[in-house]
């Protein structure tokens, strides 16, 4: 057991969906669990933050409230690094944001002894260099870094895959619907038995319901995908460079790259509704349906996003809702996958996720 009086001081970056469903796991989690101590130092948004100079903690309770009411604006990306490694305490940095800034600062908090966990993926999707300079701060320091929610939310997919690895096994390929939206997208339009409508009035009905970004472009792109995809296939030992140094197909017409919102794109998508419909219907002639995938095959030193058609009876094919599939093939479980399925977005799944990492944390330096 830890001692009564040890503390763990946890800083938060990003008061967002994630951010507000992590805080209140966070309060949850510290009368769950007395010790160690869990006491926020630290919480910013990209326009104020809250903190105090002597690291007196910050109610759990009204944290978002006292936080709208503050007068400070967020220090410098340096200047968080110089407070949290003077605490007096373990610091926890949780950055709940999708910034490239934040990510860029990774191996300084890292090298200066600060804990970081993360559903940011652009901080082990970026350059990989960046990838390379995150973990090698982090065995510096020996402090730790962990980003389970970069990939499938609250899913169990990196730790799975990072146990793989790390006990011998040898992955062989990786294949999944990784995209929330892309998966209800498709699962709409291209249903197992009935009829999908038009897929311009899906994408419509996909962002009516929340499914999609702002933009839809967004999601359409493939790049969330990629991103994802680029994570696992590093961990899986593949040196891949950027989310863009692989085919990845986009759903967007090129002729409507231009718009200059997403509503504009959304007016305009009906006229290319004929193309994806060609797609669907030679699916079905072949008596399957089409899904957007990506996949990796470590052998081949393969790494692809975009349509692939599945019959009706396999597990892609026949995904509910918003949920994500990812299937490892490897050399232990040979042509039978080992399969994760489950809600792959929400606030609270990918807070869930964060809130396990913290866990992990707690445990390695309890």
């Amino acid at each position: 057991m830890a001692a009564p009086n040890k503390q763990v001081l946890i800083a938060i970056i990003g008061a967002g969906g994630v951010g507000k469903c992590f805080l209140s796991q966070l309060s949850a989690l510290a009368t769950r669990r007395p010790s160690p101590k869990l006491s926020l130092c630290y919480i910013s948004t990209s326009k104020k933050a809250l903190y105090n100079d002597d690291y007196t903690p910050i109610a759990l309770d009204g944290t978002l409230e006292a936080l709208a009411a503050s007068s400070r604006s967020p220090p410098s990306l340096s200047q968080v690094v110089d407070y949290l490694a003077a605490a007096p305490h373990k610091v926890v940095l949780v950055d709940n944001t999708s910034s490239q800034d934040v990510a860029d600062h990774f191996p300084t908090f890292l090298r200066r002894g600060i804990n970081v966990i993360t559903p940011n993926k652009k901080a082990f999707s970026g350059s990989y260099g960046l990838w390379q300079d995150i973990f090698a701060a982090a065995a510096e320091s020996g402090a730790s870094v962990f980003h389970e929610s970069s990939v499938g939310a609250g899913l169990p997919v990196i730790s799975t895959l990072r146990e793989l690895v790390e006990t011998g096994d040898r992955v062989t390929k990786i294949e999944g619907v990784f995209s929330g939206t892309m998966s209800f997208l498709f699962n709409t339009f291209a249903p197992t038995s009935g009829a999908g409508g038009s897929w311009s009035a899906e994408v419509k009905n996909a962002k009516a319901l929340g499914y999609t970004e702002p933009d839809p472009r967004d999601d359409l792109n493939g790049l969330d995908v990629a991103r994802k995809l680029t994570i696992l296939a590093r961990l899986a030992g593949l040196p891949v460079e950027s989310p863009t140094s692989f085919p990845v197909q986009s759903l967007i017409p090129e002729a409507l790259d231009s718009c200059t919102s997403g509503d504009e794109f959304l007016e305009r998508l009906p006229a290319f509704d004929a193309d994806m419909e060609r797609t669907r219907a030679d699916a079905e002639k072949e008596g399957k349906v089409v899904r957007f995938v990506g996949s990796f095959d470590v052998a081949a030193k393969q790494v692809k996003v975009g349509l692939e058609k599945f019959d009706k009876s396999h597990p892609i094919a026949g995904l509910k809702g918003s949920d994500n599939i990812i299937s490892f093939y490897t050399e232990r479980y040979g042509s039978n996958p080992l399969i994760i399925q489950g809600a792959g977005a929400g606030g609270e799944v990918t807070a869930m996720g964060v809130t396990g990492d913290l866990l992990k944390v707690l445990a390695r330096i309890g």
